[in-house]
């Protein structure tokens, strides 16, 4: 059935004439009552009686109406949320990530995603690199973002490097430096991201490289933890620097550190068709974020 029949008898009942009607919509009144002609043709039944040039509801024309009018809701409706799914203000985003990733650099991001877009839903899914990087062959998310080295035969894959910064408790003797170094550090308690990732083998290298020593006196496996543990006196460490930003408000002390301790991410989607709407635009949110 014509959608535009159903529009043009709800006009004509809401405004009890064609004249009114036919303003309403943008038409000539005679379009209005051939419209109305043809649907009374097409249902079988007459949907106005017509005394002294005004037309008022049949009693199966108002049954009719009603159910015309919830139809006409609906189409009202989908019109409404096909628009807010193409300009991504409509629908449900899935993205897994790495633990630091999802403690420091999503929720900012989400936030201000999500208050531009009251139809959006995001559900996060934080997993290590490794499930993550595994899970995107399946339907489970939209958006990956783990530790590199990343598989990418089947993703579409951006990677970003981010300098990791020295963190300090409040009262370290080395607070009053502005640059520190694997000299400056050289047997001061740290606390070490765990063997298994990729920024310990760089700090080993580097100190090996300056003649320096090590003096590693707690290990952890996210950047989160070993926040805390340097807020908490535990000693000094090197994390990236969204984790060091986020969890600065404990009174840790971010330093620069030479030379460059590199930390690498991965952010990925499916390779075998482009991302949605609503995916493109946080991954827009994330180039801003992290290729700056």
């Amino acid at each position: 059935m014509d959608v535009k029949l159903l529009e043009a008898f709800r006009a004509v009942v809401d405004h009890r004439s064609v004249t009114a009607a036919a303003s309403v919509l943008g038409v000539t009144q005679p379009a209005v009552s051939t419209q109305i002609a043809r649907l009374e043709e097409m249902i079988g039944f007459a949907l106005f009686e017509r005394s002294g040039g005004r037309l008022k509801p049949t009693p199966e024309g108002l049954l009719f109406y009603a159910e015309a009018n919830r139809v006409l809701s609906e189409v009202d409706r989908l019109a409404t949320t096909t628009a807010q799914i193409r300009e991504g203000q409509a629908g449900r985003l899935v993205i897994a990530s790495h633990p630091s990733a999802a403690i420091s650099l999503l929720p900012p991001l989400v936030a201000d995603f999500l208050q531009s877009r009251p139809g959006v839903s995001v559900r996060l899914v934080s997993r290590h690199s490794d499930v993550v990087s595994q899970l995107l062959p399946s339907e489970s998310f939209d958006i990956g973002i783990a530790e590199l080295p990343i598989d990418d035969t089947a993703v579409k894959l951006v990677k970003y490097r981010m300098r990791c910064v020295a963190i300090l408790p409040p009262r370290h003797p080395l607070v009053s430096r502005k640059v520190l170094t694997p000299k400056l550090v050289a047997e001061h308690p740290m606390v070490l991201p765990v063997r298994s990732q990729q920024v310990p083998t760089r700090i080993f290298a580097a100190f090996a490289s300056a003649g320096a020593a090590l003096n590693i006196v707690a290990e952890a496996e996210f950047f989160a933890t070993l926040c805390a543990l340097v807020a908490a006196g535990a000693g000094w460490s090197l994390v990236d620097r969204l984790s060091a930003a986020s969890f600065s408000h404990l009174g840790l002390v971010i330093r620069p550190f030479e030379p460059a301790i590199v930390y690498e991410i991965g952010v990925f989607h499916r390779a075998d068709r482009e991302p949605s709407v609503l995916a493109a635009s946080f991954l827009e949110l994330l180039e801003g974020k992290l290729g700056g």
